[in-house]
């Protein structure tokens, strides 16, 4: 019996992306280390807890796991069939409910299976080994005790959650409790430090400190947040390197940690690309989308499942593009395939003009010899004509451009009053989330009634009017709003006029909306130069001066970042999509594959940023865009992913009384 960790590490001469780690650890170094000696050909149950099941589906599909000898997957908390000539593998948390579940399997005369190999998520207690110990019928039965320190969720080939969806309550509410607060955030440090562990990295641990201008002024727990995840973080890592095989001694890598109160408006803004479309106007499960398919026997359409990730080209193609791009490119796509069919143009026989995307959908959906080279096409056409039909039956080009003009101080009260009047029947979620985005920028209106006022020009109904209120509980640390700092939200409140920033020349983009970028992208940038403002980031690892930027590997190379006046929000980018479609944006699918094979092998160090509170789609897309320009891995953690129909209904929760996210709907 065996109680490590593996030796695996992902230093090795191929570059792995972060899921592509996280999977090879589950499928090979767990289970295809319980293929040993006489069991090599035989068959293998798997038991997992709620938690370790979507690790493991997060990572693998069923058939890789198939594929590792496991022919049935079962919940440790379900009656389970005795299978008393096969060997089982427990892939659980290190929990007592679990241990005494899994010694009830497989103690006594009788026990469940033949074998037990058993690997915990995360470090287990020495007084749970103890009691597993004591039981000498099982400690024969045991083949492997195992940590495997992984105990995190990869949603995305460079992102993560830690699956914490209240911590947005818990953390930021109304009533403030330190209890579940802090088992919240220790379940949080925790899971964390499991990403470090996993691929065997050792990093700088940043994050956003806590700072009050004057000695009376109270710190808030809200305050505390990122500086009692580093701390819980960094004791995790001072056990992995003193006990962990491999595990570095020296810093491999970058962790920047922050929470929502960095930017309040990411998570609710109108965000124009595919991917954030699909999301955020569809009634999607996770990565689940219902299509639509001709029935082959001419019946009503058929009804089909299928998952928009990474296995699917068109989608990995597309998936950061703006959805106006996105829409050129299907129709161009479509245009190709008939180009290049015989058979399709032949069926297109004399039909003059120019087609459309629709008809020649239909052309090639009527040559039954090509549906499977079309399929996915068709799927992301339709996907595309029904987003850009809701976004003409909501009139969100109107809105999305006002959401925009706010952010970057080009509108302000007068405009939403003027929208809310002229626009009466703009959807009630679309007023609620113009009227956060107005209250996130200008703060000085609580003050008095206006924003009251305006909610109720826009009739919203008082759960609403909580979620608007609520921005104020992500306000930051107390002495945010006489701060300067570039990446502040908040404004001085003498200012006139808000987030005003200069148009920059040359910088606007090809599609419209596409001027919004997230906070993060400009954190990212300044901490790959070591350039993080040191009187608002802390590091755990070594906070002299000296550190930053200077004391470990030089920064890399990266284009110029424009400098930006105090006081200000966001400055004009380029949009990515804004680019030449030949240009090397990192998103076309031979941009990808080349990105793939040949530029992660001279990546340099990763960079972590975790956010505390919830994660967006877009910030995913920035660490995705930003590992091509930056040439370093960006990996983004955060307790959950949400879409803003999710943002909303969290925030609602932040002053609720005895309600849970089920009561409430946008």
């Amino acid at each position: 019996m065996s109680m490590s960790d593996s030796d695996t590490s992902s230093q090795g001469s191929e570059y792995k992306n972060f899921r592509q780690v996280s999977r090879d650890r589950l499928l090979y170094e767990m289970l295809r280390s319980a293929k040993v000696g006489d069991s090599k050909s035989t068959w293998k149950v798997l038991i997992m807890d709620k938690v370790t099941v979507k690790i493991m589906s997060c990572s693998c599909k069923m058939a890789d796991i198939t594929e590792e000898g496991v022919s049935l997957v079962e919940d440790i908390y379900r009656r389970r069939q005795p299978l008393p000539t096969m060997d089982a593998i427990y892939f659980i948390q290190p929990t007592k409910e679990n241990v005494v579940m899994f010694l009830s399997d497989m103690s006594g005369r009788s026990p469940l299976y033949k074998k037990a190999f058993v690997f915990f998520s995360s470090p287990v207690p020495r007084e749970l080994v103890n009691y597993i110990k004591r039981d000498a019928s099982v400690l024969a039965r045991i083949s492997a005790l195992r940590e495997m320190n992984l105990e995190y969720f990869a949603i995305d080939s460079q992102g993560f959650i830690t699956d914490n969806e209240r911590a947005l309550e818990d953390l930021f509410g109304d009533e403030e409790s330190s209890r579940k607060g802090d088992e919240c955030l220790n379940v949080m440090a925790t899971r964390i430090a499991t990403v470090f562990a996993s691929l065997r990295e050792f990093p700088f641990v940043h994050y956003r400190a806590a700072k009050s201008l004057d000695p009376n002024t109270m710190t808030t727990y809200r305050d505390l947040i990122p500086t009692k995840i580093a701390a819980g973080v960094w004791n995790c890592l001072m056990k992995y390197k003193a006990n962990l095989p491999n595990f570095p001694q020296t810093e491999t890598c970058e962790l920047l940690i922050l929470d929502r109160s960095i930017d309040q408006i990411a998570p609710i803004i109108h965000e124009w690309t595919y991917d954030a479309m699909c999301h955020d106007l569809l009634n999607m499960e996770g990565n689940k989308y219902v299509h639509e398919v001709p029935s082959k026997t001419g019946g009503p359409p058929e009804k089909k499942e299928v998952l928009l990730e990474d296995h699917d080209p068109v989608w990995l193609e597309l998936r950061h593009a703006h959805i106006a791009d996105a829409s050129e490119r299907l129709h161009e796509k479509m245009t190709s395939f008939v180009s290049k069919n015989k058979a399709a143009q032949i069926h297109n026989g004399s039909r003059g003009g120019e087609l459309s995307t629709r008809d020649l959908q239909k052309m090639v959906q009527a040559l039954p010899q090509y549906s499977e080279q079309i399929d996915k096409l068709s799927l992301h056409v339709d996907i595309a004509a029904k987003i850009n039909n809701i976004i003409r039956e909501l009139g969100l080009k109107e809105l999305g451009q006002l959401e925009q003009d706010i952010v970057f101080g080009d509108a302000g009260t007068k405009e939403v009053i003027n929208f809310l009047r002229t626009k009466p029947d703009v959807t009630r979620e679309n007023k609620l989330r113009l009227l956060m985005i107005y209250a996130a920028t200008h703060t000085d209106k609580f003050e008095g009634d206006k924003i009251t006022k305006l909610m109720e020009l826009a009739r919203l109904p008082p759960e609403d009017m909580n979620a608007v209120y609520n921005m104020r509980l992500l306000e930051g640390s107390s002495d945010t709003k006489k701060s300067s700092t570039t990446f502040s939200l908040k404004f001085d409140v003498h200012k006139k006029k808000h987030g005003v920033r200069k148009d920059r020349s040359g910088e606007e983009g090809t599609w419209q909306l596409s001027r919004f970028y997230p906070m993060i992208e400009e954190l990212i940038e300044k901490l790959s130069k070591g350039e993080l403002p040191k009187n608002e980031y802390s590091c755990m690892n070594d906070p002299s001066a000296s550190f930053h930027g200077t004391s470990h590997a030089p920064p890399l190379p990266t284009s110029h970042t424009h400098a930006s006046p105090a006081h200000s929000m966001r400055s004009r980018r380029t949009a990515t999509w804004a680019k030449p479609r030949n240009s090397d944006d990192g998103y076309s699918s031979d941009s990808i594959l080349r990105h793939a094979s040949s530029d992660f092998k001279k990546m340099g160090q990763r960079i972590f940023v975790f956010i505390v509170g919830g994660a967006t789609r877009s910030e995913l897309r920035v660490c995705h865009k930003l590992t091509t320009k930056l040439k370093r891995e960006i990996v983004l953690g955060s307790s959950s992913l949400d879409d803003p129909p999710q943002f909303i209904t969290k925030l609602k929760l932040l002053s609720a009384d005895e309600l849970s996210l089920d009561d409430l709907q946008i």
